[in-house]
């Protein structure tokens, strides 16, 4: 097993894609040596996997390993929570304390989310880059550490350095080393490596029966843009593993768990770059499709349970009159089948749904879209694009 195999068995840095083996790469190349790092990665895309695979395979692996998230200690704190204080140094600072550096020393430190440091603070980890020295808050005299210093940011810090809030002079040191971590919308086929890693992983964990996922439940979570990244499909996963226990987890129960659905989409998520914008528009309203034909099937089924459980009244009819009986996959049996999706295209679904929306409108073109969630506009254009009677 060569040392990419082990980095990605070690670490769980997890991927068959071209971005992801040149993180290995240079995560292999970079590791030995002391020169920093800065991790640029959406959030969830997995900065401190990067971080903790380039100590582990340092020649400073013995030593700790001290992880800071800047972003979450409080700006007044921050530098003492790095570089300690003196006894007597502010209210509360009842005796001498190590800060994170010299927890770290002779390791390295993981600096998270360093594009939220103050500036003041900038100066003081710039000089500890240059020569390792440091200040106590309330001490008087210098003292040394050698640590290695890796940082991570969800930031553009050069941008941050045009408009003054990131010192040009520790970005240009930080920036030694810069590593890159895609978000998953760029590199979906990791995406079912990873389903299948981490449902092997929890299910055989937690002692959970797990049936498997069918193919266009696949399909669909290959296709979702997870603006929560690896961190939010892992979540997922998760959730639907222990929630549809026992249950082959298909297309329906799968567009439960993803938001958002259609027409609600964050419009400031970037389109992946090799799909075109027909294409990912098609693909976010076959999403939207699945979550209506579940709730649908959810009420069809809650509706079941109270008519077999409760007194009906002389004046309605049997509900084997009024509603299928959902045993007998009452969707197959109506005139507009939507049931049965497995081999079908994203086309072929997409036309047939959105035939069958405005079929159960009545023609009403604005009550369609507003059931499928997308615009009149968008709808007028799909009812040319596939020529229906509408």
């Amino acid at each position: 097993m060569n040392n990419l195999n082990l980095t990605e068995e070690n670490f769980g840095l997890i991927g068959q894609s071209q971005e992801i083996h040149q993180i290995l790469l240079t995560v292999e190349q970079v590791a030995p040596t002391d020169i920093s790092v800065l991790i640029f990665g959406e959030s969830g895309t997995g900065k401190e996997l990067v971080a903790n695979a380039i100590h582990e395979q340092s020649l400073r692996r013995d030593q700790p390993l001290v992880v800071v998230n800047c972003g979450a200690i409080p700006e007044g704190i921050l530098e003492s929570e790095l570089f300690g204080h003196e006894k007597g140094a502010f209210t509360g600072a009842v005796g001498a304390r190590k800060g994170y550096f010299e927890m770290a020393d002779s390791g390295s430190v993981f600096l998270d989310e360093i594009g939220e440091m103050p500036l003041a603070t900038q100066v003081k980890l710039l000089r500890v880059l240059e020569n390792g020295d440091f200040m106590r808050v309330g001490g008087s005299h210098m003292q040394k550490v050698d640590v290695r210093i890796i940082a991570a940011t969800n930031k553009d810090l050069a941008k941050a350095v045009s408009v003054g809030e990131f010192r040009d002079d520790l970005y240009y040191r930080l920036n030694a080393i810069h590593i890159r971590i895609p978000p998953l919308r760029e590199r979906r086929e990791d995406i079912h490596l990873l389903i299948r890693k981490f449902a092997a992983d929890f299910s055989r964990d937690n002692h959970i029966e797990f049936e498997g996922f069918g193919d266009t439940a696949l399909r669909i979570m290959e296709s979702h843009p997870w603006p929560g990244n690896v961190r939010e499909l892992k979540n997922v996963i998760e959730s639907m593993i222990v929630l549809e226990k026992g249950r082959l987890i298909d297309e329906y129960a799968v567009s439960r768990y993803l938001k958002p659905p259609v027409g609600r989409m964050d419009r400031n998520l970037p389109v992946p770059l090799n799909k075109s914008s027909e294409q990912i528009e098609r693909e976010f309203i076959y999403h939207a499709l699945l979550e209506l034909k579940s709730e649908i099937s959810k009420l069809r089924e809650d509706f079941y349970g109270l008519a077999m459980t409760s007194q009906r009244p002389k004046s309605l009819p049997y509900y084997s009159e009024v509603v299928p009986d959902v045993g007998d996959s009452a969707v197959a049996k109506e005139g507009n089948s939507t049931a049965n999706l497995e081999g079908k295209t994203l086309e072929e679904v997409e036309r047939h749904m959105i035939n069958q929306a405005l079929e159960s409108c009545g023609g009403s073109k604005r009550k369609a879209a507003k059931s499928l969630a997308i615009s009149e506009r968008t709808l007028y254009r799909k009812i040319k694009e596939y020529d229906l009677p509408f």
